[in-house]
């Protein structure tokens, strides 16, 4: 490909539940608007990343991955997905709770919906105090529980509650009930997949006094009903990758960098995404730089061999994360 490293344009998703705090992070003035996601990269329909700058610039991501084929995805991606981008990236911020939800597995979903399932995780990068997440039932429910808790409005009280502190990991497999609380700013990566299903709302409604729609049905095929392990805290040392996450969706590590740093990925094929989470990494392939700040993502072809990270900003985190 002409290029290894790419750059996509923002993609902002005003909530009923965001805040004001994406923009400031990714070095914008904030407007006004409640952004509840700045979706990354995507390749969903509708809400597609577009290149910005370099040789493809203007490209949608299906375009581009049409264009680079294995080169960009590695082959066996390409095998798998054709030009059909596998993960989404977002940043997620909750000035309020968001609703607690479920998503299909690939094949409830593929039969449902013609689409992938969702598998996802979640990367705390900032949270006010007292933020929390939910993460799965904290004890044995059955499918007529479930739904009489949502119509008696106590669902919550038997699902498993976390305080968050910055650095926090949390894996969600399909079928996994979650919520992400009030205070929690966070990277999402996961398969890319729109697919939710809405199970309860804390009895929200809209700016016109509506109740968002339920699919406290269709959840009920959907749910993984078990009881998860207990997320644990992981400590990562500076300037050592340390793996967040493995699964057959993605793999997910982080580096907190102090010196620079070089990646060899020739043995990987795979695409890698760089998300950089606190302060500045310039990012260098063959004679290709690119400056990575807060709040931003790099796409890096499957064909880059040597990928070197240099910090700018004293003590910068990135989440690198392939298939």
């Amino acid at each position: 490909m002409k290029n290894r490293l790419f750059r996509f344009t923002d993609i902002f998703k005003e909530t009923l539940w965001g805040g004001e705090r994406i923009l400031p992070f990714k070095g914008l003035s904030a407007d006004g608007r409640q952004i509840g996601e700045s979706w990354e990269l995507s390749g969903i329909a509708g809400s597609e990343s577009v290149v910005a700058g370099g040789a493809y610039d203007g490209f949608s991501l299906t375009h581009l991955v049409a264009e680079g084929g294995a080169a960009l995805l590695g082959a066996d991606n390409f095998r798998r997905f054709g030009t059909k981008f596998p993960l989404l990236v977002k940043f997620i911020d909750a000035a309020q709770p968001l609703s607690v939800q479920v998503h299909p597995n690939d094949e409830l979903a593929m039969r449902r919906h013609g689409c992938p399932g969702k598998t996802e995780m979640w990367y705390v990068v900032d949270c006010a105090p007292g933020a929390y997440l939910l993460d799965g039932f904290s004890r044995v429910v059955t499918a007529d529980e479930y739904a009489a808790r949502v119509a008696d409005q106590t669902l919550p009280e038997v699902l498993r509650r976390y305080e968050v502190r910055p650095g926090d990991v949390y894996y969600l497999p399909a079928g996994r009930v979650h919520s992400i609380g009030a205070g929690c700013f966070i990277c999402e990566i996961q398969q890319s997949s729109d697919v939710t299903y809405r199970i309860y709302d804390f009895g929200r409604v809209d700016s016109q006094g509506r109740s968002r729609q339920l699919h406290v049905e269709e959840a009920k095929e959907a749910i993984d009903y078990a009881v998860p392990e207990a997320e644990r805290r992981r400590e990562v040392r500076v300037n050592e990758p340390a793996e967040l996450v493995r699964s057959p969706y993605f793999t997910t590590s982080v580096y907190r960098l102090t010196e620079p740093m070089v990646c060899d990925y020739s043995e990987l094929d795979s695409f890698v995404i760089l998300v950089c989470t606190a302060g500045t990494c310039r990012v260098a392939c063959g004679e290709e730089e690119a400056v990575l700040t807060a709040g931003h993502t790099l796409l890096v072809a499957a064909e880059a061999e040597g990928v070197r990270l240099s910090p700018e900003d004293g003590d910068t985190t990135l989440l690198e994360s392939y298939i």
